[in-house]
C-alpha cells in the first residue's frame, strides 16, 4: 500500500469551531437556555411554512433551475427594489443554496491556492474556515473598539493588502459585534479595491435588522454591475428561517454564465419547495421583519440594562444584528467559562475565542443572541449575572 496520503493537510487540520463545541455540551437539554446560535426562538411564520407545504402537495419535488427558480429570483429583484431603491438584473441574482454556500461560491470565483482574503473581524468563524478549505489564507484586520463604537481603520486594511490578496470579506451589520459600515466607509472600501484590483464579499444577511433607519447602508447603494463585488443575503435571520438553508448572492454581471455552472457543481440547485416559502417571505414578510426588529430592539434594551447593572461587563451597543458582544473584566479563557456556564448556570453562550482575530483579545468576550422571548432572556441574564458575580 502506498504511503502517500491524498488528503490535504489543510482539511485534516480543520477543527470544529468553538460555538459547536459549546452547543454540544447542552443542546437539547431543557434546563439550558440556548443563546449560543444566531437565531431567534420564534418558528418560521405560518404563511411561509404554508407556502412550502403547498409546493410539496403540488408535487414540486423535482430538479429545477440550479441558480434559483425564475419566480424566486424575480421576487428577490422586486424586494431589493423596495428596500434599496435599486433592482439588480436577474442574471446577477443567484440562489445556489444557503447563504454560506453563497459565500463559498463567491470565494471560489476569486481565490486560488495560496491566495489571501482579508477578513474584517471579529468575524463568524466559518468564514476563515471556508477560506482555508478552498486553499486560501484568511488575514484578519480587527475593528477598533473605541468604547462607544467599533471603527474600521481603512489604513490597516490597505496595509494588509499584498500581491496575493484577492478579496476582502466584510460583514455588516456584523456578527458578533453589531458594527455597521457607514456609507462613506463603503465608498472608501470600493475606491481602495478598485485601485488594488481586489474583490469585495459583503455579508449583508442582517441588513434589515438595523436600529438606526429602515435598513443598514449597503454595497448595493454604491457598487456598479461591473465592480468585483459579491453581496450575500439570507432568509435565515430576518424571516426566522435558519433551518431552511437558503440565501442569495448578487454578483458582477460578467459572471452570469460561470455562476450557473458553479451552482450546478456545488449543489445542483436549492430545495424547490423551500424556494416557494422564500417567495412568500419576500412578497408578504415585511410586517414580520418589522416585528422581528422590534423584538430585537427590546432585547437590546434588556442587554443594556444588564450591562449597566453588572460590574464586570461592558459592551459596545450594537448598531444592527441581534448580538451582544460582552467584554468580561478579568476573563482570559472564554471557552472554559462558556462550558462552565452551561453546566452550572444553565445558560448557553458563544465564547469570544470562536471569533478570534489571532491577537488573543477576544478571549475576554462572550457573545449572546438577544432575539429571544423577553421573559426567557430575563431568566438567562439573571443566571448569567449570578454566575459572573459569584
Amino acid at each position: 500500500m502506498s504511503s502517500r496520503d491524498p488528503i490535504r493537510d489543510t482539511i485534516l487540520a480543520l477543527r470544529p469551531n468553538a460555538i459547536g463545541e459549546i452547543s454540544r455540551t447542552g443542546l437539547g437539554n431543557p434546563d439550558v437556555i440556548p443563546l449560543w446560535f444566531g437565531e431567534t426562538d420564534l418558528v418560521t411564520p405560518e404563511f411561509i411554512r404554508n407556502a412550502a407545504k403547498k409546493a410539496l402537495d403540488d408535487g414540486q419535488t423535482f430538479y429545477s433551475f440550479p441558480g434559483g427558480t425564475p419566480k424566486l429570483r424575480a421576487a428577490i429583484q422586486a424586494w431589493t427594489m423596495r428596500w434599496y431603491g435599486k433592482a439588480p438584473e436577474i442574471d446577477r441574482i443567484w440562489v445556489p443554496g444557503a447563504a454560506m454556500l453563497c459565500v463559498v461560491t463567491s470565494l471560489q470565483c476569486c481565490v486560488e491556492t495560496g491566495d489571501e482574503v482579508i477578513v474584517v473581524g471579529p468575524m463568524w468563524p466559518n468564514i476563515g474556515q471556508a477560506c482555508q478549505a478552498i486553499g486560501g489564507k484568511p488575514v484578519y484586520v480587527r475593528l477598533e473598539d473605541e468604547g462607544d463604537r467599533w471603527r474600521l481603520d481603512l489604513g490597516k486594511v490597505e496595509a494588509a493588502i499584498t500581491a496575493r490578496t484577492k478579496a476582502i470579506f466584510i460583514g455588516s451589520p456584523g456578527n458578533p459585534t453589531g458594527w455597521v459600515i457607514s456609507d462613506e466607509e463603503i465608498k472608501e472600501v470600493l475606491d481602495l479595491c478598485r485601485r488594488k484590483g481586489v474583490a469585495i464579499i459583503a455579508d449583508e444577511v442582517y441588513s434589515v435588522m438595523f436600529y438606526g433607519a429602515k435598513r443598514a447602508p449597503s454595497f448595493i447603494d454604491h457598487a456598479t454591475e461591473d465592480d468585483n463585488v459579491f453581496i450575500v443575503n439570507s432568509f435565515s435571520k430576518a424571516w426566522a428561517m435558519t433551518g431552511w438553508r437558503i440565501g442569495w448572492v448578487i454578483t458582477p454581471k460578467r459572471l452570469s454564465s460561470a455562476m450557473a455552472q458553479l451552482s450546478v457543481s456545488n449543489n445542483t440547485g436549492t430545495t424547490v419547495f423551500a424556494q416557494a416559502g422564500a417567495v412568500a417571505a419576500l412578497e408578504h414578510g415585511d410586517e414580520f421583519i418589522a416585528e422581528m426588529v422590534q423584538r430585537c430592539a427590546a432585547g437590546r434594551v434588556q442587554m443594556q440594562d444588564f450591562v449597566g447593572a453588572t460590574n464586570r461587563v461592558s459592551w459596545v451597543p450594537p448598531q444592527g444584528a441581534f448580538y451582544a458582544y460582552l467584554r468580561i473584566d478579568g476573563l482570559t479563557d472564554s471557552l472554559r467559562l462558556s462550558k462552565n456556564l452551561v453546566k452550572t448556570a444553565g445558560v448557553g453562550v458563544a465564547p469570544g475565542a470562536a471569533f478570534a482575530c489571532g491577537d488573543g483579545r477576544d478571549e475576554s468576550y462572550l457573545r449572546l443572541c438577544f432575539a429571544q422571548d423577553p421573559e426567557r432572556l430575563k431568566t438567562a441574564l439573571g443566571r448569567l449575572a449570578d454566575a459572573l458575580n459569584a
